[in-house]
């Protein structure tokens, strides 16, 4: 039986020029098909444009299990160029261990940050690599490294990845073109790091096969390659797999693993998978899997969070660029939360309860968010935040994903070279809308509404069980649509709205328990007062008893409307 083989995918994330291609092919033994800038633009730019993929293989760590076999670390080098930030998103998803590579001699840089925050989404352990140790003359180079250790240390110190090994090397000593002859510094080192901090990733064959697709070629007499890395389920030699976005299902022919012939391939795996009769100019990167398991959505409901490192707010109505599994699209958000009462339930995960109500919100619920007027006057309130916030997405174009995947909203249009994170919120995909037309089949079901207030004031009395109120509504208003909504005065009545009064917008409202003594004696001396005025023969006195006069009886009207009604009903409880 063949030694047994244990995959852990280590992304190489950082900045632009940080020698992560270069440390890529330091550590491997084997260049996978995409590996190490292959693809002519690539080289010509002398930047990563795309995913590369190559691995290592080491003898089993002994905190993985006994008995003989390897451990094969597949490193995904992950292009630092900042327009590129959708690719990184895509390949992080795929990653169980990082590698944050930090040009030694120029620290944290905003590449570096966005790759710290995507690392903290989507992995769950992490290495940082100084690297180009060789640019330090050496004998200052020990103390500058030192320095730059504590930096990262600091860094990290709020993250998830407090403590983590931080390793110096010279991945290329003397740069690109230096010959080869050249050994690298630290890799050995770094190579020992990797192996204590692999872990058993926990991996599920069962569940439906889907596989992230980064390069697409073909081989004369075998037919075309897909290769990619399985994200759920497994693949065996004669499977159909359907590639979703071109509606095609096709036979496995032939599988291999880094040039390694298999028959089967499960979540985890770095794979190609030989089809016949494709065209491979039709799918240069994408996601194959069984036959109709994904979907293809117009919106989606998620949970979300808020990146703490994205500066401003998050408005509702706000295009984002949205990154939904692999794919990245525009699209317009919606934010809204529990209702208040329920701001301090738990929340099940990953399942979204169409029953409940839910409050809509203009903007997501930060603490930097809620300087309302409220918290001015009072410094000292703890702000009430949400345990849980959602966001209905609207995408300019359909996306096909998985249920339950990864989305990223990010303002990727904002100048790459500006010092600020572009990402702006990450989050989990609870329900898609596959129907062109959700806004009239799926939407009416979701129970978003609007708190709304209106505030009127009472202008006279009519007898000790109506009044008449007024600045309400406005002239044009249909006062119909409003007959039979609840009241409150400010002096504490309940009422109910009778219907229009003239055709000024005013109003007659009904009090059923009468009004107390003392608001009809108010509003009595206030409607005289009133008539006095008008007169124009009002004395200083009377000047001064009108300021001490109580305030006007205001009369509110609370109601609430749920956003996808569409017959615009007010609702009160």
């Amino acid at each position: 039986m063949a030694a047994r083989v244990l995959n852990v995918n280590v992304g190489v994330l950082g900045h632009i020029d940080s020698g992560k291609t270069a440390l890529a092919r330091a550590l491997s033994t084997t260049g996978s098909t995409a590996a190490f800038d292959r693809a002519p633009q690539s080289r010509a730019r002398g930047i990563t444009l795309d995913l590369g993929f190559s691995c290592l293989r080491t003898a089993l760590p002994p905190q993985l299990g006994p008995g003989p076999g390897e451990l094969q670390f597949t490193l995904v080098d992950c292009p630092g160029h900042a327009s590129l930030i959708r690719t990184i998103i895509g390949g992080a998803q795929i990653i169980d261990l990082m590698m944050l590579v930090i040009d030694v001699t120029k620290g944290m840089q905003t590449q570096s940050a966005e790759c710290l925050v995507i690392g903290q989404i989507a992995c769950q352990k992490m290495v940082v690599v100084l690297n180009k140790i060789d640019l330090l003359p050496e004998g200052k180079r020990q103390s500058a490294i030192e320095k730059m250790t504590k930096k990262m240390q600091k860094t990290l110190e709020n993250t998830k990845f407090s403590g983590c090994p931080i390793v110096a090397v010279a991945a290329k000593p003397g740069g690109p073109e230096a010959p080869e002859s050249e050994n690298p510094l630290g890799v050995s080192e770094l190579i020992e790091v990797l192996k204590s901090q692999a872990y058993l990733p926990s991996r599920d064959p069962s569940g439906h096969f889907l596989m992230a697709v980064d390069h697409c070629f073909s081989i004369k007499g075998q037919g075309t390659v897909m290769t990619g890395t399985v994200l759920s389920g497994s693949v065996s030699l004669g499977d159909n797999v359907e590639i979703p976005a071109l509606k095609v299902t096709k036979k496995v022919k032939s599988m291999q693993m880094f040039h390694t012939p298999v028959t089967y391939a499960m979540q985890g795996d770095r794979v190609g998978v030989c089809v016949t009769q494709f065209d491979p100019k039709l799918l240069e990167r994408g996601l194959i899997c069984t036959p109709d398991s994904l979907h293809t959505i117009h919106a989606a409901i998620i949970s979300l969070k808020k990146i703490q490192y994205f500066r401003g707010a998050l408005q509702t109505k706000a295009k984002f660029h949205i990154t939904v599994g692999h794919e990245t699209v525009m699209g317009r958000v919606m934010f809204f939360s529990p209702a208040p009462a329920d701001f301090n339930e738990e929340i099940q995960e990953n399942v979204f309860d169409f029953e409940k109500d839910y409050l809509y919100q203009e903007e997501y619920l930060s603490k930097d968010s809620v300087s309302s007027e409220e918290n001015k006057e009072n410094d000292q309130a703890e702000v009430q935040l949400p345990k849980q916030q959602w966001a209905l997405l609207e995408f300019e174009k359909p996306v096909t994903c998985p249920k339950l995947c990864l989305v990223i909203g990010s303002k990727l249009d904002t100048d790459i070279h500006a010092n600020t994170c572009r990402l702006a919120f990450h989050g989990v995909l609870l329900q898609g809308m596959e129907d062109k037309n959700y806004t009239e089949t799926f939407l009416p079901k979701l129970k978003v509404y609007k708190q709304k207030h209106k505030e009127g004031q009472v202008e006279r009395v009519m007898d000790d069980y109506s009044v008449i109120g007024r600045s309400l509504f406005k002239k044009e208003t249909n006062i119909q649509i409003f007959v039979g909504l609840k009241v409150k005065l400010s002096t504490g009545e309940d009422g109910i709205i009778d219907g229009g009064f003239g055709q000024s917008g005013k109003f007659k409202i009904r009090i059923p328990d009468g009004l107390k003594p003392d608001t009809k004696m108010l509003l009595t001396a206030a409607s005289k007062k009133k008539s006095k005025g008008g007169k124009g023969d009002m004395t200083k006195e009377d000047e001064s008893s009108k300021n001490d006069s109580a305030q006007p009886v205001t009369i509110s009207l609370i109601f609430k409307r749920y956003v996808f009604d569409t017959q615009k009903k007010m609702i009160q409880s």
